[in-house]
Protein backbone atom coordinates (compact mmCIF):
# COMPACT_ATOMS: atom_id res chain seq x y z
CA UNK A 1 0.00 0.00 0.00
CA UNK A 2 2.77 2.46 0.90
CA UNK A 3 4.51 1.78 -2.40
CA UNK A 4 1.40 2.69 -4.37
CA UNK A 5 0.48 5.93 -6.06
CA UNK A 6 0.15 9.20 -4.17
CA UNK A 7 -3.63 9.00 -4.62
CA UNK A 8 -3.69 5.42 -3.31
CA UNK A 9 -1.64 6.41 -0.27
CA UNK A 10 -3.93 9.37 0.39
CA UNK A 11 -7.01 7.14 0.15
CA UNK A 12 -5.49 4.62 2.57
CA UNK A 13 -4.71 7.43 5.03
CA UNK A 14 -8.28 8.73 4.91
CA UNK A 15 -9.65 5.21 5.34
CA UNK A 16 -7.41 4.82 8.44
CA UNK A 17 -5.72 1.82 6.90
CA UNK A 18 -2.35 3.45 7.38
CA UNK A 19 -1.04 6.39 9.36
CA UNK A 20 0.68 9.43 7.83
CA UNK A 21 3.46 8.78 10.36
CA UNK A 22 3.96 5.26 9.02
CA UNK A 23 4.05 6.62 5.48
CA UNK A 24 6.59 9.30 6.37
CA UNK A 25 8.82 6.83 8.21
CA UNK A 26 8.68 4.38 5.30
CA UNK A 27 9.89 6.94 2.79
CA UNK A 28 12.53 8.34 5.15
CA UNK A 29 13.91 4.82 5.53
CA UNK A 30 14.03 4.54 1.74
CA UNK A 31 15.94 7.81 1.55
CA UNK A 32 18.38 6.59 4.22
CA UNK A 33 18.97 3.41 2.24
CA UNK A 34 19.09 4.71 -1.33
CA UNK A 35 20.09 8.35 -1.35
CA UNK A 36 23.80 7.88 -0.56
CA UNK A 37 24.20 6.31 -4.02
CA UNK A 38 21.49 8.14 -5.99
CA UNK A 39 22.02 11.63 -4.49
CA UNK A 40 18.48 12.81 -5.25
CA UNK A 41 17.87 14.60 -1.93
CA UNK A 42 20.17 17.50 -1.05
CA UNK A 43 18.34 18.72 2.08
CA UNK A 44 16.02 16.93 4.47
CA UNK A 45 13.62 18.02 7.22
CA UNK A 46 12.98 14.67 8.87
CA UNK A 47 11.94 15.94 12.30
CA UNK A 48 9.59 18.57 10.91
CA UNK A 49 8.14 16.03 8.47
CA UNK A 50 7.38 13.58 11.29
CA UNK A 51 5.80 16.33 13.38
CA UNK A 52 3.59 17.34 10.45
CA UNK A 53 2.75 13.68 9.81
CA UNK A 54 1.68 13.35 13.44
CA UNK A 55 -0.55 16.42 13.09
CA UNK A 56 -1.99 14.93 9.90
CA UNK A 57 -2.74 11.70 11.77
CA UNK A 58 -4.54 13.59 14.51
CA UNK A 59 -6.67 15.37 11.90
CA UNK A 60 -7.70 11.99 10.48
CA UNK A 61 -8.63 10.66 13.89
CA UNK A 62 -10.70 13.77 14.68
CA UNK A 63 -12.69 13.26 11.51
CA UNK A 64 -11.67 16.61 10.02
CA UNK A 65 -12.49 17.45 6.43
CA UNK A 66 -9.29 16.51 4.61
CA UNK A 67 -7.73 17.76 1.36
CA UNK A 68 -7.07 15.31 -1.46
CA UNK A 69 -3.42 14.52 -0.68
CA UNK A 70 -3.68 14.79 3.10
CA UNK A 71 -0.55 13.44 4.79
CA UNK A 72 1.24 12.40 1.59
CA UNK A 73 4.96 13.29 1.63
CA UNK A 74 6.48 15.14 -1.34
CA UNK A 75 9.92 16.67 -1.97
CA UNK A 76 10.35 20.11 -3.49
CA UNK A 77 12.77 20.85 -6.30
CA UNK A 78 15.70 22.96 -5.09
CA UNK A 79 14.62 25.92 -7.23
CA UNK A 80 11.26 26.63 -5.57
CA UNK A 81 11.35 28.83 -2.50
CA UNK A 82 9.49 27.75 0.65
CA UNK A 83 9.34 29.53 3.99
CA UNK A 84 12.13 28.36 6.30
CA UNK A 85 13.57 25.84 3.85
CA UNK A 86 17.14 25.87 2.65
CA UNK A 87 17.02 26.74 -1.07
CA UNK A 88 20.39 26.66 -2.82
CA UNK A 89 19.30 26.64 -6.49
CA UNK A 90 22.09 24.08 -6.89
CA UNK A 91 24.68 26.84 -6.44
CA UNK A 92 27.54 27.45 -4.04
CA UNK A 93 26.59 31.11 -4.25
CA UNK A 94 23.29 30.36 -2.49
CA UNK A 95 24.41 27.59 -0.15
CA UNK A 96 23.23 29.51 2.94
CA UNK A 97 19.98 30.87 1.51
CA UNK A 98 16.78 30.27 3.49
CA UNK A 99 13.37 30.73 1.89
CA UNK A 100 11.36 33.79 2.91
CA UNK A 101 8.18 33.03 0.94
CA UNK A 102 6.21 30.14 -0.42
CA UNK A 103 6.00 30.31 -4.18
CA UNK A 104 2.46 29.98 -5.50
CA UNK A 105 3.01 26.31 -6.41
CA UNK A 106 4.44 25.49 -2.98
CA UNK A 107 1.50 27.18 -1.25
CA UNK A 108 -0.96 25.23 -3.39
CA UNK A 109 0.80 21.93 -2.67
CA UNK A 110 0.47 22.70 1.05
CA UNK A 111 -3.22 23.47 0.56
CA UNK A 112 -3.66 20.13 -1.22
CA UNK A 113 -2.48 18.36 1.94
CA UNK A 114 1.08 17.40 0.98
CA UNK A 115 3.77 17.48 3.64
CA UNK A 116 7.29 18.38 2.55
CA UNK A 117 10.14 15.89 2.86
CA UNK A 118 12.99 18.15 1.81
CA UNK A 119 14.57 19.27 -1.43
CA UNK A 120 15.79 17.46 -4.54
CA UNK A 121 18.85 18.21 -6.60
CA UNK A 122 18.91 20.41 -9.71
CA UNK A 123 21.69 21.70 -11.96
CA UNK A 124 22.68 25.20 -10.92
CA UNK A 125 19.73 27.55 -11.60
CA UNK A 126 18.06 24.75 -13.59
CA UNK A 127 20.11 25.58 -16.67
CA UNK A 128 21.00 22.09 -17.95
CA UNK A 129 19.22 18.90 -19.06
CA UNK A 130 21.44 16.87 -16.70
CA UNK A 131 21.48 17.12 -12.89
CA UNK A 132 25.07 17.84 -11.98
CA UNK A 133 26.48 20.76 -10.00
CA UNK A 134 29.58 21.62 -8.00
CA UNK A 135 27.72 22.17 -4.70
CA UNK A 136 25.84 18.90 -4.42
CA UNK A 137 27.42 16.71 -7.10
CA UNK A 138 25.68 14.52 -9.65
CA UNK A 139 22.34 12.80 -9.22
CA UNK A 140 22.27 9.29 -10.65
CA UNK A 141 19.61 7.39 -12.56
CA UNK A 142 18.11 4.55 -10.46
CA UNK A 143 17.84 2.40 -13.63
CA UNK A 144 21.62 2.67 -14.18
CA UNK A 145 23.68 4.68 -11.71
CA UNK A 146 26.32 5.44 -14.34
CA UNK A 147 23.69 7.46 -16.26
CA UNK A 148 22.01 10.79 -15.71
CA UNK A 149 18.37 11.02 -14.58
CA UNK A 150 18.08 14.07 -16.84
CA UNK A 151 17.40 17.60 -15.71
CA UNK A 152 16.69 19.99 -14.47
CA UNK A 153 14.18 18.10 -12.28
CA UNK A 154 16.56 15.15 -12.15
CA UNK A 155 16.62 14.87 -8.37
CA UNK A 156 12.83 14.82 -8.32
CA UNK A 157 12.61 12.07 -10.96
CA UNK A 158 15.36 9.98 -9.38
CA UNK A 159 13.63 10.18 -5.99
CA UNK A 160 10.33 8.89 -7.41
CA UNK A 161 11.89 6.26 -9.69
CA UNK A 162 13.98 4.88 -6.83
CA UNK A 163 11.00 4.71 -4.46
CA UNK A 164 12.22 7.44 -2.11
CA UNK A 165 9.04 9.48 -2.66
CA UNK A 166 5.60 8.66 -4.06
CA UNK A 167 5.56 11.81 -6.20
CA UNK A 168 7.75 14.93 -6.52
CA UNK A 169 7.39 18.60 -7.33
CA UNK A 170 9.13 19.60 -10.57
CA UNK A 171 9.33 22.54 -12.98
CA UNK A 172 9.90 22.99 -16.69
CA UNK A 173 11.44 25.86 -18.67
CA UNK A 174 12.80 23.96 -21.67
CA UNK A 175 11.91 20.35 -20.96
CA UNK A 176 12.88 20.04 -17.30
CA UNK A 177 9.85 17.93 -16.34
CA UNK A 178 9.67 15.86 -19.52
CA UNK A 179 13.41 15.13 -19.87
CA UNK A 180 13.86 13.46 -16.45
CA UNK A 181 10.49 11.74 -16.78
CA UNK A 182 11.79 10.11 -19.97
CA UNK A 183 15.15 9.22 -18.43
CA UNK A 184 13.58 7.66 -15.34
CA UNK A 185 10.46 5.96 -16.73
CA UNK A 186 7.91 8.38 -15.27
CA UNK A 187 4.98 10.55 -16.33
CA UNK A 188 5.90 14.20 -16.79
CA UNK A 189 3.44 16.87 -17.93
CA UNK A 190 4.37 20.44 -18.82
CA UNK A 191 1.12 22.42 -18.52
CA UNK A 192 0.10 25.22 -20.87
CA UNK A 193 1.50 28.68 -20.46
CA UNK A 194 -0.67 30.47 -17.88
CA UNK A 195 -2.30 27.30 -16.54
CA UNK A 196 -0.45 27.62 -13.23
CA UNK A 197 -0.15 31.21 -12.03
CA UNK A 198 3.19 32.40 -10.66
CA UNK A 199 1.66 34.39 -7.81
CA UNK A 200 2.14 38.04 -6.82
CA UNK A 201 5.70 37.72 -5.47
CA UNK A 202 7.35 36.03 -8.46
CA UNK A 203 8.21 38.04 -11.57
CA UNK A 204 7.91 36.55 -15.06
CA UNK A 205 11.50 36.86 -16.28
CA UNK A 206 11.30 34.34 -19.10
CA UNK A 207 8.11 35.27 -20.96
CA UNK A 208 6.13 32.31 -19.65
CA UNK A 209 8.60 29.63 -20.70
CA UNK A 210 8.68 28.18 -17.17
CA UNK A 211 5.94 26.40 -15.25
CA UNK A 212 5.56 24.14 -12.23
CA UNK A 213 4.27 20.59 -12.18
CA UNK A 214 5.29 17.15 -10.95
CA UNK A 215 6.84 13.85 -11.90
CA UNK A 216 4.86 10.76 -10.98
CA UNK A 217 4.47 7.06 -11.63
CA UNK A 218 0.98 7.35 -13.06
CA UNK A 219 -1.30 9.63 -15.05
CA UNK A 220 -3.95 9.94 -12.33
CA UNK A 221 -1.45 11.39 -9.85
CA UNK A 222 -0.32 13.91 -12.45
CA UNK A 223 -3.93 14.87 -13.23
CA UNK A 224 -4.75 15.36 -9.56
CA UNK A 225 -1.69 17.52 -8.96
CA UNK A 226 -2.58 19.63 -11.99
CA UNK A 227 -6.03 20.13 -10.43
CA UNK A 228 -4.34 21.28 -7.23
CA UNK A 229 -2.02 23.70 -9.01
CA UNK A 230 -4.44 25.12 -11.59
CA UNK A 231 -5.25 28.72 -10.73
CA UNK A 232 -6.84 31.65 -12.47
CA UNK A 233 -5.18 34.92 -11.49
CA UNK A 234 -6.69 37.93 -13.29
CA UNK A 235 -3.80 40.11 -12.11
CA UNK A 236 -1.14 37.78 -13.55
CA UNK A 237 0.91 38.66 -16.61
CA UNK A 238 -0.50 35.56 -18.29
CA UNK A 239 -3.27 33.26 -17.05
CA UNK A 240 -5.89 30.81 -18.34
CA UNK A 241 -9.48 30.34 -17.20
CA UNK A 242 -10.11 27.50 -14.78
CA UNK A 243 -11.41 24.41 -16.63
CA UNK A 244 -15.07 23.50 -16.15
CA UNK A 245 -14.16 19.94 -15.20
CA UNK A 246 -11.36 18.55 -13.06
CA UNK A 247 -8.54 16.81 -14.87
CA UNK A 248 -8.85 13.78 -12.59
CA UNK A 249 -12.54 13.33 -13.45
CA UNK A 250 -11.71 13.56 -17.18
CA UNK A 251 -9.92 10.24 -16.88
CA UNK A 252 -13.26 8.52 -16.31
CA UNK A 253 -14.64 9.68 -19.66
CA UNK A 254 -14.27 8.00 -23.01
CA UNK A 255 -11.74 9.70 -25.24
CA UNK A 256 -12.97 10.48 -28.77
CA UNK A 257 -11.09 9.18 -31.79
CA UNK A 258 -8.18 11.57 -32.32
CA UNK A 259 -5.99 12.41 -35.31
CA UNK A 260 -2.47 11.77 -34.08
CA UNK A 261 0.51 12.70 -36.21
CA UNK A 262 3.89 11.21 -35.43
CA UNK A 263 7.33 12.38 -36.43
CA UNK A 264 10.93 11.82 -35.42
CA UNK A 265 12.02 15.17 -36.85
CA UNK A 266 12.22 18.22 -34.61
CA UNK A 267 12.89 21.89 -35.38
CA UNK A 268 16.66 21.29 -35.63
CA UNK A 269 18.24 19.55 -38.60
CA UNK A 270 21.35 17.43 -38.35
CA UNK A 271 20.48 15.92 -34.96
CA UNK A 272 20.91 12.15 -34.99
CA UNK A 273 18.58 9.89 -33.01
CA UNK A 274 19.26 6.67 -31.16
CA UNK A 275 17.31 3.81 -32.70
CA UNK A 276 15.58 3.15 -29.39
CA UNK A 277 14.07 6.66 -29.45
CA UNK A 278 12.73 6.03 -32.96
CA UNK A 279 11.43 2.61 -31.93
CA UNK A 280 9.61 4.14 -28.95
CA UNK A 281 7.65 6.41 -31.29
CA UNK A 282 6.78 3.73 -33.84
CA UNK A 283 5.71 1.28 -31.15
CA UNK A 284 3.55 3.90 -29.46
CA UNK A 285 2.03 4.87 -32.80
CA UNK A 286 1.09 1.25 -33.36
CA UNK A 287 -0.54 1.00 -29.94
CA UNK A 288 -2.51 4.20 -30.51
CA UNK A 289 -3.70 2.92 -33.87
CA UNK A 290 -4.83 -0.32 -32.24
CA UNK A 291 -6.75 1.77 -29.70
CA UNK A 292 -8.76 3.18 -32.59
CA UNK A 293 -7.10 6.53 -33.22
CA UNK A 294 -6.25 7.88 -36.67
CA UNK A 295 -2.47 7.69 -36.53
CA UNK A 296 -0.22 8.65 -39.43
CA UNK A 297 3.30 10.00 -40.07
CA UNK A 298 3.44 13.77 -40.59
CA UNK A 299 6.01 16.33 -41.61
CA UNK A 300 5.87 19.44 -39.48
CA UNK A 301 6.61 22.68 -41.31
CA UNK A 302 8.95 24.14 -38.71
CA UNK A 303 9.18 27.95 -39.15
CA UNK A 304 12.84 28.09 -38.06
CA UNK A 305 15.52 25.48 -37.80
CA UNK A 306 19.01 25.07 -36.43
CA UNK A 307 20.97 27.68 -34.54
CA UNK A 308 18.83 30.79 -35.16
CA UNK A 309 16.07 29.27 -33.00
CA UNK A 310 18.63 28.07 -30.47
CA UNK A 311 20.25 31.52 -30.23
CA UNK A 312 16.93 33.28 -29.73
CA UNK A 313 15.93 30.75 -27.08
CA UNK A 314 19.26 31.31 -25.30
CA UNK A 315 18.80 35.08 -25.50
CA UNK A 316 15.69 34.71 -23.36
CA UNK A 317 16.93 31.75 -21.31
CA UNK A 318 20.08 33.56 -20.16
CA UNK A 319 17.93 36.11 -18.31
CA UNK A 320 16.95 33.33 -15.91
CA UNK A 321 20.58 33.00 -14.88
CA UNK A 322 21.39 36.70 -14.97
CA UNK A 323 18.62 37.66 -12.53
CA UNK A 324 19.44 35.12 -9.85
CA UNK A 325 19.65 36.92 -6.51
CA UNK A 326 22.94 35.62 -5.16
CA UNK A 327 25.51 37.52 -3.12
CA UNK A 328 28.80 36.34 -4.58
CA UNK A 329 28.85 35.69 -8.32
CA UNK A 330 32.44 34.48 -8.09
CA UNK A 331 31.04 31.22 -6.67
CA UNK A 332 28.63 30.70 -9.55
CA UNK A 333 29.60 27.97 -12.01
CA UNK A 334 31.35 29.13 -15.21
CA UNK A 335 28.44 28.29 -17.52
CA UNK A 336 25.99 30.47 -15.61
CA UNK A 337 28.56 33.24 -15.23
CA UNK A 338 28.90 33.19 -19.01
CA UNK A 339 25.11 33.30 -19.40
CA UNK A 340 24.97 36.35 -17.15
CA UNK A 341 27.67 38.06 -19.19
CA UNK A 342 25.81 37.15 -22.39
CA UNK A 343 22.63 38.66 -20.99
CA UNK A 344 24.33 41.89 -19.96
CA UNK A 345 26.27 42.21 -23.20
CA UNK A 346 23.34 41.87 -25.60
CA UNK A 347 21.62 45.09 -26.51
CA UNK A 348 17.99 45.72 -25.67
CA UNK A 349 17.33 45.83 -29.42
CA UNK A 350 18.84 42.36 -29.95
CA UNK A 351 16.92 40.97 -27.00
CA UNK A 352 13.60 42.37 -28.20
CA UNK A 353 14.26 41.07 -31.71
CA UNK A 354 14.92 37.59 -30.28
CA UNK A 355 11.68 37.70 -28.30
CA UNK A 356 9.71 38.83 -31.35
CA UNK A 357 11.20 36.10 -33.54
CA UNK A 358 10.19 33.51 -30.92
CA UNK A 359 6.69 34.95 -30.86
CA UNK A 360 6.50 34.67 -34.64
CA UNK A 361 7.75 31.07 -34.41
CA UNK A 362 4.99 30.30 -31.90
CA UNK A 363 2.28 31.99 -33.94
CA UNK A 364 3.25 30.10 -37.10
CA UNK A 365 3.11 26.76 -35.28
CA UNK A 366 -0.21 27.51 -33.61
CA UNK A 367 -1.81 29.03 -36.71
CA UNK A 368 -1.83 25.65 -38.47
CA UNK A 369 -2.22 23.39 -35.44
CA UNK A 370 -5.23 21.16 -35.83
CA UNK A 371 -5.36 21.26 -39.61
CA UNK A 372 -3.76 17.84 -40.08
CA UNK A 373 -3.62 16.41 -36.57
CA UNK A 374 -4.97 16.99 -33.05
CA UNK A 375 -1.89 15.72 -31.22
CA UNK A 376 1.75 15.37 -32.22
CA UNK A 377 3.74 12.31 -31.12
CA UNK A 378 7.56 12.48 -31.12
CA UNK A 379 10.51 11.26 -29.09
CA UNK A 380 11.05 13.09 -25.83
CA UNK A 381 14.83 12.79 -26.20
CA UNK A 382 17.12 12.13 -29.14
CA UNK A 383 19.40 9.79 -27.20
CA UNK A 384 19.19 7.33 -24.34
CA UNK A 385 20.06 8.79 -20.91
CA UNK A 386 23.75 9.66 -21.33
CA UNK A 387 26.52 8.88 -18.85
CA UNK A 388 27.27 11.15 -15.92
CA UNK A 389 29.64 13.86 -17.18
CA UNK A 390 28.51 13.51 -20.80
CA UNK A 391 27.91 17.21 -21.33
CA UNK A 392 31.46 18.29 -20.49
CA UNK A 393 33.21 15.19 -21.84
CA UNK A 394 33.56 16.91 -25.21
CA UNK A 395 35.85 19.54 -23.70
CA UNK A 396 33.68 22.37 -25.03
CA UNK A 397 34.01 25.64 -23.11
CA UNK A 398 32.01 28.21 -25.07
CA UNK A 399 28.56 28.68 -23.55
CA UNK A 400 26.70 28.56 -26.86
CA UNK A 401 28.62 25.43 -27.95
CA UNK A 402 27.72 23.73 -24.65
CA UNK A 403 24.07 24.63 -24.95
CA UNK A 404 24.06 23.52 -28.58
CA UNK A 405 25.47 20.19 -27.38
CA UNK A 406 22.45 19.98 -25.06
CA UNK A 407 20.33 20.08 -28.22
CA UNK A 408 21.93 16.79 -29.27
CA UNK A 409 20.05 15.32 -26.29
CA UNK A 410 16.90 17.45 -26.17
CA UNK A 411 15.86 18.81 -29.59
CA UNK A 412 12.17 18.04 -29.05
CA UNK A 413 11.21 19.76 -25.80
CA UNK A 414 12.12 23.46 -25.79
CA UNK A 415 9.88 24.53 -28.66
CA UNK A 416 6.80 23.70 -26.56
CA UNK A 417 7.93 26.21 -23.95
CA UNK A 418 8.17 28.82 -26.71
CA UNK A 419 4.67 28.12 -28.04
CA UNK A 420 3.22 27.58 -24.56
CA UNK A 421 1.59 24.30 -25.53
CA UNK A 422 1.03 21.48 -23.06
CA UNK A 423 3.26 18.46 -23.59
CA UNK A 424 3.57 15.16 -21.77
CA UNK A 425 6.30 12.52 -21.65
CA UNK A 426 5.04 8.98 -21.20
CA UNK A 427 7.17 5.87 -20.46
CA UNK A 428 5.89 3.64 -23.24
CA UNK A 429 9.12 1.84 -24.15
CA UNK A 430 12.17 0.16 -22.68
CA UNK A 431 15.35 0.04 -24.78
CA UNK A 432 17.33 -3.19 -25.27
CA UNK A 433 19.83 -1.61 -22.86
CA UNK A 434 17.15 -1.76 -20.16
CA UNK A 435 16.83 2.02 -19.96
CA UNK A 436 13.37 3.62 -20.10
CA UNK A 437 12.54 5.68 -23.18
CA UNK A 438 9.74 8.23 -23.13
CA UNK A 439 7.66 9.63 -25.94
CA UNK A 440 6.35 13.18 -26.03
CA UNK A 441 2.79 14.05 -27.01
CA UNK A 442 1.87 17.69 -27.62
CA UNK A 443 -1.61 19.23 -27.73
CA UNK A 444 -3.11 22.59 -28.62
CA UNK A 445 -2.96 25.25 -25.88
CA UNK A 446 -5.19 24.54 -22.86
CA UNK A 447 -5.85 20.92 -23.91
CA UNK A 448 -4.09 19.13 -21.08
CA UNK A 449 -7.26 17.04 -20.79
CA UNK A 450 -6.54 15.30 -24.10
CA UNK A 451 -2.97 14.49 -23.08
CA UNK A 452 -4.04 13.06 -19.73
CA UNK A 453 -6.92 11.04 -21.17
CA UNK A 454 -4.70 9.62 -23.91
CA UNK A 455 -1.99 8.96 -21.34
CA UNK A 456 -4.47 6.98 -19.26
CA UNK A 457 -5.35 4.87 -22.31
CA UNK A 458 -1.70 4.13 -22.97
CA UNK A 459 -1.02 3.42 -19.29
CA UNK A 460 -3.75 0.79 -19.25
CA UNK A 461 -2.12 -0.97 -22.20
CA UNK A 462 1.54 -0.50 -21.24
CA UNK A 463 1.03 -0.96 -17.50
CA UNK A 464 3.72 1.39 -16.25
CA UNK A 465 1.65 2.76 -13.32
CA UNK A 466 0.82 -0.69 -11.96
Amino acid sequence: MIDGSALAIAAAIKARKISPVEVARHFLEQVDRLNPEINAFVWRRDEALLEEAKAAEEAVMRGDELPLFHGVPIPLKDLAEAVGHQVTHGSRAAKNKVGRIDTAAVALLRKAGFIFMGRTNSPEFGTLPVTENILHGATRNPHDVTRTPGGSSGGAAAAVAAGMAPIAHASDGGGSIRIPASCCGLVGLKPSRGRIAKGPLVSEVMHGFTTDGCVSRGVADTAAVLDALTTYDPAAWMTLPTPNQSYLSCLNEKLPRLRIGFSVEGPYTGVSLDQSCIDAVTRTATILSELGHDVRPVKVDWPQVDKPLSRDFISVWCTGAAYQQVQDWSEVEPLNQALKEMCHSQSSYDYIQAVLRLQVFARKILATWGENFDLLLSPTLAIEPPPIGWLYASGLKDVEDLLWRCTEMVPFTGWCNVTGQPAISLPTYTAPSGLPIGVQIVAAPAREDLLLMLGAELEEVCGWGA
